[in-house]
């Protein structure tokens, strides 16, 4: 059930809550969104709430990316060896990794663009949206949070941040894919063993290739919580105002200008 039902008659809307998230269109910077894709492919569309291309992308990038090697080559470069890095990429897999990978990016950013211009037309639209939604699993509401205390939370756990502002379905991507990426490049054993001064055996037991794709990992659920979160709290701030000035303002109420008011 939401506090308020959408007749349809507008042509564009800037945002809906649901009891799986609150979705909504904003102005962003492009060039953010596509470093994100290139990054990794797939957080530049799950931030723009794309979600079933980003998670696509997302799966796309994991698969192919292993089956090629292209995070071990990396590690191989980043010491200065390039023959082997060169030797242990598999081009059967690679050139099909290089075409999607640049779309990614490209159609990130475009998308960006697109959505910029829908969101201004949007806000000069300005039509009614809900702010609550409740039903049998969940319930969902606009209201103001800490963007800071959503990026400390993705900082302990990725896709923590994203519960706490309640964004479902990015919150459960985020987290299942940080189970797998922990389980498979033996982080969280490397990490006791350091605790126990065990550094030579701690470093062998890591899989650098799932290790790394752990920066972008953090960096997008940090960034991603910290963003939507000021973006949320911005849409309650207009959807508050919007409904104080249609239920308590008079009728005759109007803002004077400086000349009017000396």
């Amino acid at each position: 059930m939401d506090n308020y039902k959408s007749d349809n008659t507008a042509r564009r809307f800037k945002a809906h809550v649901s009891i799986l998230g609150t979705t909504q269109i904003h102005l962003r910077n492009p060039y953010i969104i596509a470093w994100w894709s290139v990054s990794f492919p797939g957080f530049g569309h799950l931030l723009l709430s794309k979600y079933l291309r980003g998670f696509l992308l997302l799966a796309w990038e994991v698969v192919i990316n292993l089956k090629a090697h292209v995070n071990l080559a990396m590690i191989y470069s980043f010491q200065g060896n390039i023959s082997m890095a060169k030797e242990v990429l598999d081009t059967r897999w690679l050139l099909i990794y290089i075409p999607v990978y640049i779309f990614g990016i490209w159609d990130s950013y475009r998308t960006t663009v697109d959505m910029n211009n829908v969101y201004i037309l949007a806000e000069r639209e300005d039509h009614e949206i809900n702010s609550f939604s409740i039903g049998a699993l969940e319930i969902n509401y606009l209201d103001k949070r800490s963007p800071y205390l959503a990026a400390l939370w993705s900082f302990f756990m990725p896709g923590l941040g994203q519960l706490y502002i309640h964004r479902i379905v990015t919150a459960f991507v985020v987290i299942i894919w940080s189970v797998i990426f922990f389980y498979y490049s033996h982080m969280l054993e490397g990490v006791s063993l350091l605790f126990l001064g065990e550094i030579k055996k701690a470093t062998s037991v890591l899989e650098p290739e799932w290790l790394l794709m752990f920066p972008s990992l953090y960096g997008f659920a940090i960034f991603d919580a910290y963003m939507n979160t000021v973006e949320n709290n911005k849409l309650y701030e207009k959807e508050q105002r919007r409904f104080l000035k249609n239920h308590y303002q008079a009728k005759t109420f109007r803002v004077l200008r400086r000349k009017e008011r000396i």
